[in-house]
């Protein structure tokens, strides 16, 4: 797991959250959707790295 891979699955789970809220409250809810898979696919890639590396070692 890279300190580059992880920032950004961070950034990208961040910016699916605020994303999410932001459509939430306009109440536009094609944008809640970006915004909840932007941070579910963000979890997902930290969650797959953090697996790989336990098996490496």
């Amino acid at each position: 797991m890279t300190t580059g891979n992880t920032f950004r699955n961070k950034v990208q789970a961040l910016k699916g959250r605020i994303t999410q809220r932001v459509g939430r409250g306009t109440g536009n809810r094609r944008l809640e959707r970006e915004g909840r898979t932007d941070r579910v696919s963000g979890n997902l890639k930290q969650s797959g790295d953090k697996a790989k590396s336990a098996f490496r070692r």
